[in-house]
């Protein structure tokens, strides 16, 4: 298949395809007698496969070293095993900051519910304080 039908197939762009390309993890495909590249039916799956897994977190390089694990036996378990116990401490880290700013968030919100003395808004008391320095 030419490159705008993988593209669109795979939810992406022509210049996604040519960077994946260029990092290595997707295979330049042959190309036809008019010069047009052709990628197999299985690139679909494959970039499918990367993207997932970015959404989930995992970077391009660490998208790649996963790639090579496919299909391997017990090294290959343990090497994702520790991909995964690496993106899992990352996320929970994440999940932390995000529950402070959830929290922080929540503060703000209950003050703005305070009778118009009483309210003092930390949001708009930080924006201040950055203008004045």
């Amino acid at each position: 298949m030419r490159t705008s039908e993988l593209a669109d197939r795979a939810g992406v762009n022509a210049e996604t395809l040519r960077y994946y390309e260029r990092r290595g993890l997707l295979t330049e495909p042959p190309r036809t007698a008019g010069g047009y590249r052709d990628y197999p039916s299985g690139a679909v799956e494959l970039l499918r496969f990367i993207k997932r897994a970015q959404e989930l977190g995992f970077t391009l390089d660490e998208v790649d070293e996963l790639l090579h694990l496919d299909g391997g036996g017990p090294e290959s378990c343990d090497a994702a095993r520790v991909l995964a116990v690496r993106r899992r401490a990352d996320l929970e880290a994440r999940i932390r900051d995000l529950q402070r700013m959830h929290d922080s968030l929540s503060e703000l919100v209950a003050t703005c519910d305070l009778p118009r003395p009483d309210r003092r808004c930390a949001l708009l008391d930080a924006i201040s304080e950055e203008e004045t320095q």
